[in-house]
Protein backbone atom coordinates (compact mmCIF):
# COMPACT_ATOMS: atom_id res chain seq x y z
CA UNK A 1 0.00 0.00 0.00
CA UNK A 2 1.72 3.51 -0.98
CA UNK A 3 1.57 6.57 0.46
CA UNK A 4 -1.37 8.04 -1.49
CA UNK A 5 -3.66 5.24 -1.16
CA UNK A 6 -2.91 5.39 2.97
CA UNK A 7 -3.73 9.03 2.68
CA UNK A 8 -7.39 9.21 0.56
CA UNK A 9 -8.27 6.25 2.49
CA UNK A 10 -7.92 8.18 6.02
CA UNK A 11 -9.52 10.91 4.64
CA UNK A 12 -12.41 9.16 3.09
CA UNK A 13 -15.55 8.18 5.08
CA UNK A 14 -16.00 7.01 8.90
CA UNK A 15 -12.70 5.33 10.15
CA UNK A 16 -12.86 1.39 9.84
CA UNK A 17 -12.33 -0.87 12.74
CA UNK A 18 -8.74 -1.06 14.18
CA UNK A 19 -7.92 -4.74 14.94
CA UNK A 20 -4.70 -6.57 14.72
CA UNK A 21 -5.53 -8.40 11.81
CA UNK A 22 -6.35 -5.26 10.02
CA UNK A 23 -3.74 -3.69 10.90
CA UNK A 24 -1.78 -6.81 9.06
CA UNK A 25 -3.62 -7.00 6.52
CA UNK A 26 -3.09 -2.95 6.43
CA UNK A 27 0.61 -2.77 6.61
CA UNK A 28 3.29 -2.25 3.60
CA UNK A 29 4.80 -5.34 2.24
CA UNK A 30 7.94 -4.68 4.01
CA UNK A 31 6.37 -4.59 7.16
CA UNK A 32 4.09 -7.58 6.84
CA UNK A 33 7.08 -9.46 5.90
CA UNK A 34 8.52 -8.55 9.13
CA UNK A 35 5.81 -9.13 11.44
CA UNK A 36 5.65 -12.78 9.00
CA UNK A 37 9.14 -13.90 10.24
CA UNK A 38 8.71 -12.63 13.43
CA UNK A 39 5.77 -14.81 13.66
CA UNK A 40 7.58 -17.77 12.27
CA UNK A 41 10.66 -17.15 14.60
CA UNK A 42 8.85 -17.30 17.79
CA UNK A 43 7.02 -20.84 16.72
CA UNK A 44 10.66 -22.04 15.82
CA UNK A 45 11.57 -20.62 19.43
CA UNK A 46 8.74 -22.24 20.89
CA UNK A 47 9.37 -25.41 19.08
CA UNK A 48 12.92 -25.64 20.68
CA UNK A 49 11.93 -25.05 24.14
CA UNK A 50 9.42 -27.63 24.25
CA UNK A 51 11.84 -30.14 22.57
CA UNK A 52 14.81 -28.77 24.76
CA UNK A 53 12.31 -29.43 28.01
CA UNK A 54 11.68 -32.56 26.83
CA UNK A 55 15.25 -33.49 26.29
CA UNK A 56 16.93 -32.38 29.43
CA UNK A 57 14.48 -34.03 31.44
CA UNK A 58 14.51 -37.08 29.76
CA UNK A 59 18.42 -36.91 30.15
CA UNK A 60 17.78 -36.30 33.96
CA UNK A 61 15.80 -39.31 34.62
CA UNK A 62 18.02 -41.58 32.51
CA UNK A 63 21.29 -40.01 34.98
CA UNK A 64 19.10 -40.78 37.65
CA UNK A 65 18.62 -44.59 36.70
CA UNK A 66 22.29 -45.07 35.56
CA UNK A 67 23.51 -43.74 38.28
CA UNK A 68 21.61 -45.47 40.97
CA UNK A 69 22.42 -49.06 39.47
CA UNK A 70 25.49 -48.39 39.05
CA UNK A 71 26.14 -47.16 42.56
CA UNK A 72 24.46 -50.48 43.31
CA UNK A 73 27.06 -52.39 43.72
CA UNK A 74 26.84 -54.70 40.21
CA UNK A 75 29.63 -55.90 38.51
CA UNK A 76 31.05 -53.19 35.60
CA UNK A 77 31.52 -55.90 33.65
CA UNK A 78 28.14 -57.19 33.62
CA UNK A 79 26.58 -53.21 33.53
CA UNK A 80 28.76 -52.58 30.89
CA UNK A 81 27.89 -55.90 28.96
CA UNK A 82 24.17 -54.46 29.07
CA UNK A 83 24.70 -51.02 27.81
CA UNK A 84 27.42 -51.55 24.97
CA UNK A 85 24.69 -52.76 22.54
CA UNK A 86 22.10 -49.73 22.67
CA UNK A 87 22.27 -46.44 22.68
CA UNK A 88 23.42 -44.35 25.85
CA UNK A 89 23.14 -40.49 26.61
CA UNK A 90 24.15 -39.02 29.81
CA UNK A 91 26.59 -40.80 32.37
CA UNK A 92 26.03 -44.23 30.53
CA UNK A 93 27.75 -42.64 27.50
CA UNK A 94 30.60 -41.73 29.52
CA UNK A 95 30.73 -45.25 30.91
CA UNK A 96 30.64 -46.99 27.79
CA UNK A 97 33.25 -45.13 26.12
CA UNK A 98 35.66 -45.36 29.09
CA UNK A 99 35.12 -49.17 29.19
CA UNK A 100 35.56 -50.21 25.39
CA UNK A 101 38.80 -47.92 26.00
CA UNK A 102 39.60 -50.06 29.13
CA UNK A 103 39.05 -53.15 27.14
CA UNK A 104 40.28 -51.90 23.79
CA UNK A 105 43.39 -51.73 25.81
CA UNK A 106 44.08 -54.58 28.10
CA UNK A 107 43.30 -56.46 24.33
CA UNK A 108 45.63 -54.51 22.47
CA UNK A 109 48.90 -53.91 25.30
CA UNK A 110 48.41 -57.04 27.01
CA UNK A 111 49.13 -55.79 30.36
CA UNK A 112 50.49 -52.97 29.71
CA UNK A 113 49.12 -50.04 31.82
CA UNK A 114 51.34 -47.02 30.56
CA UNK A 115 49.44 -44.16 29.63
CA UNK A 116 45.85 -45.96 29.89
CA UNK A 117 45.04 -43.54 33.22
CA UNK A 118 45.39 -40.80 31.06
CA UNK A 119 43.42 -41.86 27.64
CA UNK A 120 40.67 -42.82 29.70
CA UNK A 121 40.58 -39.56 30.87
CA UNK A 122 41.02 -38.47 27.70
CA UNK A 123 38.15 -40.71 26.44
CA UNK A 124 35.74 -39.19 29.51
CA UNK A 125 36.43 -35.30 28.40
CA UNK A 126 35.47 -35.71 24.98
CA UNK A 127 32.21 -37.34 25.62
CA UNK A 128 31.35 -35.20 28.03
CA UNK A 129 32.03 -32.60 24.83
CA UNK A 130 30.10 -34.54 22.84
CA UNK A 131 27.33 -34.65 25.40
CA UNK A 132 26.99 -30.64 26.10
CA UNK A 133 27.25 -30.20 21.88
CA UNK A 134 24.28 -32.53 22.17
CA UNK A 135 22.37 -30.99 24.67
CA UNK A 136 23.54 -27.24 23.13
CA UNK A 137 22.11 -27.71 19.83
CA UNK A 138 19.67 -25.13 18.51
CA UNK A 139 20.00 -22.93 21.58
CA UNK A 140 21.76 -20.53 19.45
CA UNK A 141 18.74 -20.04 17.65
CA UNK A 142 17.04 -19.06 21.11
CA UNK A 143 19.84 -16.30 21.45
CA UNK A 144 19.92 -14.97 17.70
CA UNK A 145 15.95 -14.59 17.94
CA UNK A 146 16.46 -12.69 21.83
CA UNK A 147 18.91 -10.85 20.54
CA UNK A 148 18.31 -9.82 16.72
CA UNK A 149 14.24 -9.71 16.94
CA UNK A 150 13.82 -6.40 18.86
CA UNK A 151 15.72 -5.17 15.98
CA UNK A 152 13.81 -6.66 13.10
CA UNK A 153 10.76 -5.58 14.54
CA UNK A 154 12.23 -2.10 14.98
CA UNK A 155 12.70 -1.79 10.90
CA UNK A 156 9.63 -2.60 10.50
CA UNK A 157 8.78 0.30 12.53
CA UNK A 158 11.28 2.92 10.91
CA UNK A 159 9.25 1.69 8.05
CA UNK A 160 6.37 1.66 9.22
CA UNK A 161 7.21 5.78 10.31
CA UNK A 162 8.22 6.52 7.02
CA UNK A 163 5.63 5.61 5.03
CA UNK A 164 3.33 7.49 8.13
CA UNK A 165 5.38 10.47 6.96
CA UNK A 166 5.19 9.81 3.28
CA UNK A 167 1.32 10.09 3.52
CA UNK A 168 1.51 13.61 5.33
CA UNK A 169 3.51 14.59 2.45
CA UNK A 170 1.00 12.93 0.08
CA UNK A 171 -2.18 14.46 1.59
CA UNK A 172 -0.46 17.80 3.06
CA UNK A 173 -2.32 17.10 5.95
CA UNK A 174 -1.14 16.07 9.35
CA UNK A 175 -4.40 14.85 10.62
CA UNK A 176 -3.73 11.67 12.97
CA UNK A 177 -6.04 10.07 10.31
CA UNK A 178 -3.43 10.07 8.07
CA UNK A 179 -0.72 9.35 10.34
CA UNK A 180 -2.17 6.88 12.34
CA UNK A 181 -2.61 3.98 10.44
CA UNK A 182 1.69 3.84 9.72
CA UNK A 183 2.06 4.39 13.69
CA UNK A 184 -0.22 1.67 14.80
CA UNK A 185 1.40 -0.78 12.07
CA UNK A 186 4.77 0.53 13.05
CA UNK A 187 3.56 -0.21 16.63
CA UNK A 188 2.50 -3.69 15.60
CA UNK A 189 6.03 -4.49 14.25
CA UNK A 190 7.86 -3.47 17.11
CA UNK A 191 4.94 -5.43 19.61
CA UNK A 192 5.94 -8.75 17.12
CA UNK A 193 9.26 -8.36 17.54
CA UNK A 194 9.26 -8.17 21.28
CA UNK A 195 7.02 -10.98 21.43
CA UNK A 196 9.63 -13.28 19.76
CA UNK A 197 12.55 -11.87 21.87
CA UNK A 198 11.36 -12.42 24.91
CA UNK A 199 10.62 -15.98 25.54
CA UNK A 200 13.83 -16.47 23.38
CA UNK A 201 15.76 -14.97 26.02
CA UNK A 202 13.84 -15.99 28.96
CA UNK A 203 13.90 -20.14 27.28
CA UNK A 204 18.06 -19.59 26.64
CA UNK A 205 19.18 -18.44 29.88
CA UNK A 206 16.59 -21.29 31.66
CA UNK A 207 18.00 -24.05 29.32
CA UNK A 208 21.80 -22.83 30.08
CA UNK A 209 21.26 -23.14 33.00
CA UNK A 210 19.73 -26.46 33.14
CA UNK A 211 22.77 -27.54 30.19
CA UNK A 212 25.39 -26.31 32.84
CA UNK A 213 23.85 -28.32 35.99
CA UNK A 214 24.04 -31.26 33.42
CA UNK A 215 27.66 -30.79 32.37
CA UNK A 216 28.36 -30.50 36.26
CA UNK A 217 27.25 -33.84 36.62
CA UNK A 218 28.40 -35.35 34.05
CA UNK A 219 31.81 -33.98 35.12
CA UNK A 220 31.84 -35.51 38.69
CA UNK A 221 31.11 -38.64 37.46
CA UNK A 222 33.40 -39.04 35.32
CA UNK A 223 35.97 -37.77 38.22
CA UNK A 224 34.72 -40.54 40.32
CA UNK A 225 34.97 -43.30 37.63
CA UNK A 226 38.56 -42.11 36.72
CA UNK A 227 38.96 -42.82 40.57
CA UNK A 228 37.83 -46.50 40.57
CA UNK A 229 39.80 -47.44 37.25
CA UNK A 230 42.90 -45.68 38.30
CA UNK A 231 42.74 -47.74 41.50
CA UNK A 232 41.86 -50.65 39.30
CA UNK A 233 44.56 -49.97 37.43
CA UNK A 234 46.74 -49.73 40.81
CA UNK A 235 45.79 -53.50 41.43
CA UNK A 236 46.80 -54.65 38.31
CA UNK A 237 50.17 -52.98 38.17
CA UNK A 238 50.52 -54.51 41.94
CA UNK A 239 49.88 -57.75 41.38
CA UNK A 240 51.73 -57.64 37.72
CA UNK A 241 54.61 -56.64 39.85
CA UNK A 242 53.99 -59.06 42.43
CA UNK A 243 54.24 -62.17 39.98
CA UNK A 244 57.58 -60.74 38.59
CA UNK A 245 59.50 -61.19 41.79
CA UNK A 246 57.59 -64.70 42.41
CA UNK A 247 59.27 -65.62 38.93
Amino acid sequence: MNAADIASGALAGPAAEVSLWSMFWGAHFVVKLVMVGLLLASVWCWAIIFNKTVLFAKTRRAMDRFEETFWSGNSLEELYKSLVDRPTSGAASLFVAAMREWKRSFEATRGAFMGLHARIEKVLDVSIAREVERLESQLLVLATVASAGPFVGLFGTVWGIMTSFRSIAASKNTSLAVVAPGIAEALFATAIGLFAAIPAVIAYNKLSGEVAKIQARLETFADEFSSILSRQIDTHVASDRDRGRAA
